[in-house]
């Protein structure tokens, strides 16, 4: 069936809220995705694994205050509980966006897009063509081609395992393999992290990265460096992970072995070209709109655009930057300064604006104020042994340019940070705000 649309949205995660508003505006929508309603945030990724860690860092806080007023004795995860937790969180939400859709009268379309045309797409039977095209996909594990790669569980279906097997190889050094080595170390998992280069988490401060990988290691987690993956292989009832480091083999016996390796936009299927739309490895080229620079009716946010970092902040800061676009006209640009970023480890790292090599290569004028805060109260009163901070502000304007955050409740902090600035508040006038103390939050006045 052929179906004509002012705007079909291709993806249902948080760029996808473009539908809404438009519809609220008068226009005529449709929605397509392969996967349940809802997109990966909400359903695969940020939403139920902050709910584990949640629960990971109740343990860490036990075991970290042991024999300082709490008797954690041999306290850990209890898994099975634990899913069923995150189920009874995040089941229903497929169907409440399904409802809320239908009830705007959005046309909801389940199936795989392909373009067939420069705004038409083709979803089984259904021929859909719109005034307006949104690709807002998201993105998916990248592809891996050593031997052996399909053996490797995707970070899709860790979040959703029953159980956990005594050991679990990491392979990738980013976010998703340092948040759940330290989830599953805290279930009593022996765990290990195979990155291939000298530096994980490599968009983030250096130093603060050290300290980090330091303190996992600490914390019985084994990070291993320039390890190159080349093969996983199946031996009876387990995996054994092979690998070279400094031209010598490494091997890792494992029960799992989890894809670790980073996320790409999903547009492969899309079949971009029969719509003339030109993409990148970070996704489809956009224009200062969002709007792809080679064919005018296509738009493009999220993880599926090639511009600014791929978060969710991002994400939703799209929307509104798109739905502007979409409804008034190309008239706004995305603004990502200060968007805040954080890795969800015990202790968490977080960073906001550029980092010092990063503000280097910008040619800016900046000092960096350092500090080790693992001395200072809110790190001490929990237990921590680990915590840092860089910030960097700019000479002459004296604006915070950048904050780096490795400690308790780093997450929380840098969102001050990033207000600060998004908003070009000078260090000055940070240093003037009445905190409520003791806190995190308080701390900020002494970074700066």
């Amino acid at each position: 069936m052929e179906r004509q649309f002012d705007l079909v949205v291709v993806g249902t995660g948080v760029t996808s809220a473009v539908a809404s508003r438009c519809r609220e505006a008068g226009w005529s929508v449709a929605v397509v995705d392969s996967r349940p309603f809802g997109g990966t945030c909400a359903l695969r990724g940020c939403v139920p694994k902050k709910i584990l860690v949640g629960a990971a860092e109740a343990v860490h806080a036990a075991r970290d205050l042991a024999g300082h007023g709490v008797p954690a004795g041999s306290l850990t995860l209890d898994w099975p509980a634990l899913m069923g937790f995150k189920r009874s969180l995040i089941g229903g939400t497929t169907e409440r966006t399904e409802q809320a859709w239908a009830g705007m009268g959005i046309e909801r379309v389940h199936g795989r897009a392909r373009f067939v045309g420069p705004a038409t797409l083709t979803v089984g039977a259904d021929r859909l063509t719109g005034r307006r095209v949104l690709i807002a996909a998201g993105s998916a594990p990248i592809p891996l081609a050593f031997p052996g790669a399909d053996r490797l569980t995707t970070s899709e279906q860790f979040l959703d395992l029953d159980r956990l097997p005594p050991r679990i190889v990491f392979v990738g050094g980013g976010y998703i393999a340092f948040e759940f080595a330290h989830v599953a170390a805290r279930a009593g998992v022996e765990v290990t992290i195979l990155h291939r280069g000298t530096r994980p988490l490599e968009a983030f401060d250096p130093d603060l990265v050290d300290s980090l990988v330091t303190r996992t290691r600490e914390l019985g987690i084994r990070v291993e460096l320039g390890v190159d993956v080349r093969a996983v292989e199946s031996g009876g009832d387990r995996l054994v992970v092979r690998g070279t480091r400094g031209g010598e083999e490494a091997r890792f016996e494992t029960d799992l072995a989890v894809h670790s390796a980073g996320r790409a936009p999903e547009l492969d299927d899309l079949d971009l070209e029969a719509a003339g739309v030109k993409r990148e490895k970070r996704g489809v080229v956009v224009n200062e709109f969002l709007q792809s620079v080679s064919n005018p009716a296509v738009y493009a946010g999220g993880d599926a655009a090639a511009s600014g970092p791929s978060l969710t902040p991002k994400a939703d800061h799209d929307a509104a930057v798109l739905t502007t676009n979409l409804l008034e006209g190309n008239r706004r640009r995305p603004n990502y300064d200060g968007i805040a970023s954080a890795v969800f480890t015990l202790p968490p790292l977080a960073a906001a604006g550029p980092t010092e090599a990063a503000a280097r290569a910008a040619g800016l004028a900046f000092r960096t104020n350092r500090h080790d805060t693992s001395g200072w109260f809110h790190t001490r009163r929990v237990g921590e042994t680990t915590s840092g901070a860089k910030v960097l502000i700019e000479e002459g304007t004296e604006r915070i340019l950048g904050a780096h955050l490795l400690g308790p409740h780093a997450e929380e902090v840098i969102n001050l940070f990033a207000m600060a600035i998004r908003l070009r508040i000078p260090a000055g006038q940070v240093k003037e705000v009445n905190y409520a103390y003791p806190t995190s939050g308080s701390d900020v006045r002494f970074l700066v």
